[in-house]
């Protein structure tokens, strides 16, 4: 699909200090979907660290994700539901072998919809060949305003990491 006059940039944060979360927040509602893209990493030693969100600041027991992953030698999943969480994929630690910072694309589908649950899509890649996809579902039927991200293990994204909104019109 070419993004031709389809995606709108709305908003981008590039970190110029390390960040517990990173928040988006007076989404405007005139799209029929949203998409992230992160070219992020986290201050944490290690490989392919969990990253998650909160949309409109609910915490309660409200999602339910599914993530698979592999690495080209093996595989695995993970699920679960009524968490106060969207997991959504793997970003690289700072001491990550080729130094690079990991890409993520985050679809959030009919996100201004008020009849329907909110699905969110995610595809995330490391340098080291780890990747992983995960489909997650927030049970609200809330049009989605605000998103906050955030990395697993109480850690920060490093400095350096852009993350891009953009709008989808339709077609």
């Amino acid at each position: 699909m070419a993004a031709g006059n389809t995606y709108t940039p709305l908003a981008t944060q590039t970190l110029s200090s390390t960040a517990g979360t990173v928040t988006f927040s007076s989404i405007p509602g005139t799209y029929t979907d949203l998409v992230f893209v992160f070219n992020a990493r986290t201050v944490l030693a290690q490989q392919g660290v969990q990253f998650f969100c909160r949309m409109n600041g609910d915490g309660a027991n409200n999602y339910s994700w599914t993530q698979i992953s592999g690495n080209g030698s093996s595989t695995s999943s993970d699920r679960l539901s009524n968490d106060a969480y969207c997991r959504l994929g793997i970003v690289a630690g700072s001491s990550a072998t080729s130094g690079t910072f990991s890409p993520n694309i985050i679809n959030f589908q009919n996100y201004a919809n008020t009849a329907y649950y909110k699905t969110v899509l995610t595809r995330a890649s490391l340098a080291n060949n780890d990747v992983a996809a995960s489909v997650s579902l927030w049970r609200s039927t809330s049009a989605i305003t605000s998103v906050v991200f955030y990395v697993g293990g109480l850690a920060n994204w490093e400095v350096g990491s852009t993350f891009t909104l953009y709008g989808i019109a339709a077609a």
